[in-house]
């Protein structure tokens, strides 16, 4: 493939609907300053940072790829995914706007999610999980993005909170596309698909028992539901269920359908439910709990090390806890689809933000800044010329691309 060359080769592809469209920029290394890194990626191959189109002044994402240290198989998967981004066109799905290679270097550019993703926010400004109306307005977002990957016939697989980016202006994009499977085969859908995704071990908490079984029946669009279920439980709580588990409990757990999510209805006692933490807060989700005066690399808030291990629970909608019980049924044909969900009276609730109402379900999270701004209730953001091991600590956890 031509972008895969060290000859300059680039492509551009057309915006999404609705703003955050970076086509009209220059596909030179030269006209772009590197700011800020953002964090790493694809088996910590990529590094993200925010940069400057000089000419413009625009801000954008900037994912940079040595490719001399790929592997044959993860210029595959860079191949699959900046292919994919050619087909689709949504606007809630977060594709490769803009690429080109530069000595052996693959340069991705995106819009710049100021937000950043669902999983830094959760680590800096919500640690004890978001409120139902930011849950709301994340997944159906994700929901959106869904719906269409399934209706063209793909299953994304790496449905996670680092996968939802938040841009500035609102708009909630899925990321995550190296993880894409397309269901057509010889020009037909198949009902199932039998390949397991690369890199599973960091993605198992996700995954749906019926792609962790690797059996003959094989899995389907609905795996996708089931790990949106899981992370409408990592929103509510600010945990990942499963996470701590050793991967063989883990499995058996899940095959078992064991449900630990909403803890204002514990399937164990709450003394064992391990490293899975429940909230201090009470009926809200806890925002404004944890008022932070840092930028999206520190936080105010006690590691969660030192937070209590069982505190009370929360408590949580009938609708919530109806979403999460749909999509978490063991068999997948009785979790519903991507557009059915996208009409349960859990959702009803997004219809009534507007883009102002969208700025108070953040507080007190602040966009990301360029470090030639003011920050905004923040600390000045580190130098991009300090060196790396200087700002490991404080850029490692900004944006997961993994």
């Amino acid at each position: 493939m031509s972008f895969l060359s060290c000859d300059g080769s680039e492509y551009t592809l057309q915006g999404p609907a609705g703003g955050d469209d970076i086509t009209g920029l220059s596909a030179e290394p030269a006209h772009y300053q590197l700011l800020s890194e953002l964090g790493r990626g694809f088996n910590n191959l990529s590094q993200v940072n925010m940069a400057r189109h000089i000419p413009t002044g625009q801000l954008v994402a900037v994912k940079q790829t040595n490719l001399d240290d790929c592997t044959e198989e993860e210029l595959l998967q860079l191949m699959n995914e900046v292919l994919l981004s050619r087909l689709f066109r949504h606007p809630n799905l977060l594709t490769s706007r803009l690429v080109f290679s530069s000595c052996c270097q693959l340069w991705v550019l995106t819009p710049l999610m100021a937000y950043g993703s669902a999983d830094t926010l959760l680590r800096t400004y919500f640690p004890d999980g978001m409120s139902e109306s930011l849950i709301a307005y994340l997944l159906y977002g994700v929901l959106k993005a869904l719906e269409y990957l399934h209706r063209m016939g793909y299953i994304h697989r790496g449905v996670k909170a680092s996968h939802i980016l938040l841009s500035g202006e609102g708009r909630v994009y899925l990321s995550g596309l190296h993880s894409v499977y397309s269901m057509m085969r010889e020009g037909k859908r198949m009902r199932t698909v039998f390949d397991m995704p690369h890199h599973s071990p960091a993605l198992l908490p996700w995954l749906s028992p019926e792609l962790l079984r690797q059996d003959l029946h094989g899995y389907g669009v609905k795996s996708d539901i089931y790990s949106l279920g899981i992370v409408a439980c990592e929103l509510v709580s600010g945990r990942v269920p499963f996470q701590d588990m050793p991967p063989t409990q883990m499995l058996l757990q899940k095959l078992r359908g064991s449900h630990c999510c909403l803890l204002d209805v514990a399937p164990f006692p709450l003394g064992e439910l391990g490293g899975l933490k429940v909230s201090r807060s009470g009926v809200d989700s806890g925002i404004g709990e944890s008022v932070a005066t840092g930028s999206l690399t520190h936080s105010t808030t006690a590691p969660p090390t030192d937070r209590p291990q069982s505190p009370g629970p929360k408590n949580h909608s009938a609708t919530l806890h109806n979403l999460v019980q749909l999509c978490l049924q063991q068999q997948p044909e009785r979790r519903p689809s991507a557009s059915e969900l996208l009409t349960h009276a859990f959702f009803k609730q997004v219809k009534r933000h507007t883009s102002d109402s969208f700025l108070s379900l953040m507080y007190p999270a602040v966009p990301l800044a360029s470090p030639e701004d003011p920050p905004v209730s923040s600390p000045p953001t580190p130098s991009c010329h300090t060196p790396a091991s200087a700002t490991a600590d404080s850029t490692e956890a900004v944006w997961d691309f993994s």
